[in-house]
Parts: structure tokens; C-alpha cells; sequence
């Protein structure tokens, strides 16, 4: 706990020296009281763990960051060609993808990461089930989304990374 309450610290006074900008020592005063009062009363709520400080993961989560944005990328473009076709083959679905992530975090990023994606939206969360409406029925496919749920779950340190499959 005493990691996490360092870690969120360090955090929140860089946070507020960026905000601030001043460099006054009454100014800096108050912004140090600040952050430990903050600090006391996460640890009184007992709330000081991976989920409240996810920002021991941070390295992770900009490359999945990295990654989801390549996947965007992709989306608008199976997106863009569905719309525009002379014959405008869109298919809406509803499709139920199972979510590997444990951890309330990771559930959410992960839905976020499928509305994020252009053509998905999440539409309701359930504890291991996640209901997605996609634009396109390729879209649906529950095992496209497999390698996005555990990369969700790895940005926020829930699994190790995987090997890479061969996809020649």
C-alpha cells in the first residue's frame, strides 16, 4: 500500500505543478497539504491499489494505446469502404463477446477500446459478457475481439503478453 500512496504522490504533485505553474513557497505549501490530505484519505478509504494508482502499468498501457490506434485506423477503413460502396453493405448486429479481464479496469477498458473502434459500440456489460453492436456483421465475429480483451487485460497488468501468432 505504502508503493501505491508513494507512486499516487509523485503523480498528483506533478499533475498539480503542471496545472499551477507557480513556484511561490506558500502556493507550493498548499499544493503539498493538498496532496496529502488527498493521499490520507485514499488510504482511510482503503483504496490505494492497482485499480486506484493504475499508473504502475502506464509503460503497458501506451503500447496497447499504440496498438488499439492501429486498429482504429483499420476500422475506419472497413468502415469507410462498407458506407461508401454503391451497394452501402452495412449489416447491423448485436453480438455477446465473452471478456477475458477480471479486474473492473480492465472490463472497462476493454469496452471502451470496442466503442472506441469505429463500426463497435459497446451497449451493455455484464460480469463476464460484454453486448456489442457492430455495423458490419465481419465485425461480430466474437474471436476478433479475443486478442483486444487480453491485451486490454495485459495493459493493466491482470496476465503476462502472449507470444505473438504467425499470421502469414
Amino acid at each position: 500500500m505504502l508503493r501505491f500512496g508513494l507512486v499516487l504522490a509523485v503523480v498528483l504533485a506533478i499533475y498539480w505543478f503542471a496545472l499551477s505553474g507557480y513556484t511561490d513557497p506558500l502556493i507550493l505549501g498548499f499544493g503539498v497539504i493538498s496532496v496529502v490530505l488527498v493521499i490520507g484519505l485514499c488510504a482511510r478509504m482503503k483504496i490505494l491499489d492497482e485499480e486506484t494508482v493504475p499508473y504502475l502499468f502506464a509503460p503497458l498501457t501506451a503500447g496497447y494505446l499504440f496498438w488499439l490506434g492501429k486498429e482504429i485506423v483499420k476500422a475506419n477503413v472497413q468502415v469507410v469502404k462498407a458506407v461508401l460502396s454503391p451497394d452501402m453493405e452495412v449489416s447491423p448486429t448485436m453480438v455477446k463477446i465473452p471478456s477475458s479481464p477480471t479486474t473492473e479496469i480492465g472490463k472497462t477498458m476493454f469496452g471502451n477500446s470496442i466503442t472506441l473502434t469505429p463500426g463497435t459500440v459497446t451497449v451493455e456489460m455484464e460480469e463476464d459478457e460484454i453486448l456489442v453492436h457492430a455495423l458490419l456483421t465481419e465485425m461480430s465475429d466474437p474471436e476478433g475481439f479475443k486478442e483486444m480483451a487480453e491485451r486490454s487485460a495485459w495493459a493493466v497488468g491482470e496476465t503476462k503478453p502472449r507470444a505473438p501468432e504467425d499470421n502469414s
